[in-house]
């Protein structure tokens, strides 16, 4: 568990919590755009090489994100998701962050997807100093963009697996 100034980020495996993250991601979007059901979103969180963390303040869940860190393409973000009420409050920063720290304990390269459409996590991204890497057209549903983004420490060989601060200065 780490915490976050009035917030923790913990890794979780419990059904009813990952219930709760697979319902704030139907209900949101671009989930929501891509009329993705909870039943849809619930299979997100399937598979041993994933890892599941909640971002939670005194409230409750504020967001989550889902991580694969094993395999060929370990290191990629596969979901973000902050509640739609609470987006611009600084919380998708706070989990990026982590996710970037736990990510380079394994791996120099972090990636992610985000829709073309949802401006808001592309500004993140890019704010985070991620580049794009390319367009993939018709990826989840046709007539729609995913882009992939990289952000990297170095080449995979010779990597020493330590975290790296690569935060842009500001």
């Amino acid at each position: 568990m780490a915490t976050v100034g009035q917030f923790t980020i913990s890794k979780t495996t419990d059904d009813a919590k990952i219930a709760a993250c697979a319902r704030l991601m139907s209900e949101s979007d671009p989930w929501v755009t891509y009329e993705m059901d909870y039943d849809y979103c619930l299979k997100a969180f399937e598979g041993s090489f994933r890892e599941i963390y909640l971002l939670e303040n005194e409230s409750g869940m504020v967001g989550f994100a889902i991580l694969q860190i094993l395999g060929t393409f370990k290191g990629y973000v596969q979901t973000l998701c902050v509640a739609e009420n609470q987006r611009g409050k600084g919380f998708g920063k706070q989990l990026l962050g982590f996710c970037e720290n736990r990510i380079l304990k394994i791996s120099p390269n972090i990636f992610i997807c985000v829709s073309s459409f949802n401006e808001g996590a592309l500004k993140l991204y890019e704010e985070f100093g991620f580049k794009r890497v390319g367009d993939l057209k018709d990826f989840l549903k046709e007539g729609f963009t995913e882009i992939l983004l990289r952000k990297t420490a170095g080449p995979i060989i010779g990597y020493s697996g330590q975290a790296v601060d690569t935060r842009p200065s500001h």
